[in-house]
């Protein structure tokens, strides 16, 4: 029997490095799989899944020319991945796209000139509210001098 790609196959654990595991096939090749293949969920340190010489289930993900063979445990499991549905998102409020006639999609267009009155008055009010602020902590307007 030879190792085809796709095929699922009983093999040993021979040894794990922090990339993977080295996994020992039926007809002594040996096969690798990456620390990504291992399990389903986040796989942080191999060591909490797998150890040496443990049988394991796996499918042959590639061959490559110079013999190198990339194994999968994840992916021989017979469970199918699960299915997302598309769930529309919540309309927010201030958001551009909006259903009718003018909702295109698309944010009001400003100009640069109403942006830049829009800024000026921005500091403007900010600016006064620092000087109202500082003003009072020193006494007011015509504090004493001299």
């Amino acid at each position: 029997m030879s190792i085809e790609v796709g095929s699922k196959l009983q093999g040993k654990v021979t040894g794990i490095t922090k990339f993977g595991a080295f996994v020992q096939l039926p007809e002594g090749s040996t096969g690798l799989v990456h620390i990504s293949e291992v399990a389903d969920n986040y796989v942080k340190d191999i060591n909490d899944h797998l150890t040496v010489g443990d049988e394991v289930e796996v499918k042959v993900l590639n061959v490559e020319k110079d013999g190198k063979i990339g194994l999968s445990i994840r992916k021989a499991k017979d469970n199918p991945p699960p299915q997302t549905q598309y769930r529309p998102r919540p309309q927010r409020q201030g958001d551009f796209r909006q259903k009718g006639p003018r909702g295109g999609g698309q944010p009001p267009v400003e100009n640069f000139e109403s942006k830049v009155a829009r800024f000026l008055k921005d500091s403007e009010e900010r600016i006064s509210t620092l000087k109202r602020q500082t003003d009072s902590r020193r006494g007011g307007r015509g504090g004493r001098r001299g």
